[in-house]
C-alpha cells in the first residue's frame, strides 16, 4: 500500500504490517484514504483528529446549503379584485424571500366549464411577478385544480 505521512508527504509503497508498525512508532494511526486505488492509499494520522475534521467539514457543507420551500396560494375563479391583489402580493413576497410559489385556482361544481377564466387569472399573476419570478411549469389542469409553479429569479 502507498503510505502518506502526517505532514502529507508521500513516503512510498510498503507492506501493510510495515505501514502499521511505522504509524505506531510515530504515535499515530494508519487510516485508509483511498481503498479503490491501485495500490490502496493510507495516511499516517491521528484518527480522533481526522474524524473531528471530517465532521466539521460536513457541518460547514450543511451550513452552506439553502432549502427552498414551496408555498401555496389558493384562488377561486370568483375571487374579487382586492383579494386577488392581496394574494398576488403574498406570491411576490414569497419569491423575494427565495421560496417557490405554487398558485392553484380551484373549481367547484359547474365552475369547471370556465377554465379560461382561471387561466386569465394565472396569466395576470405571471405578468405581475415577471420581475421577481419565472414560470417553472406552465398552468396545467389537474382534476379540478389549475396550478402553476413560479420560481424566484436568482440575482
Amino acid at each position: 500500500m502507498r503510505v502518506i505521512d502526517e505532514t502529507g508527504k508521500m513516503i512510498g509503497v510498503y507492506l501493510t504490517q510495515d505501514a502499521v508498525r511505522m504509524a505506531k512508532e510515530r504515535g499515530y494511526d494508519l487510516l485508509e484514504v483511498s481503498p479503490t486505488a491501485d495500490p490502496p492509499v493510507c495516511k499516517i494520522a491521528d484518527y480522533g483528529k481526522y474524524m473531528y475534521e471530517k465532521k466539521k467539514k460536513e457541518h460547514d457543507a450543511k451550513k452552506k446549503q439553502t432549502v427552498i420551500n414551496v408555498k401555496e396560494v389558493q384562488l377561486r375563479p370568483q375571487t374579487e379584485e382586492h383579494d386577488l391583489d392581496y394574494k398576488f402580493k403574498h406570491v411576490q413576497r414569497f419569491l423575494q424571500e427565495g421560496d417557490k410559489a405554487k398558485v392553484s385556482v380551484m373549481f367547484r361544481g359547474r365552475e369547471i366549464a370556465y377554465v379560461e377564466h382561471g387561466r386569465k387569472l394565472l396569466d395576470r399573476l405571471i405578468e405581475m411577478v415577471k420581475d421577481c419570478g419565472t414560470v417553472e411549469s406552465p398552468p396545467k389542469l389537474e382534476g379540478k385544480r389549475l396550478t402553476v409553479v413560479i420560481a424566484p429569479i436568482h440575482k
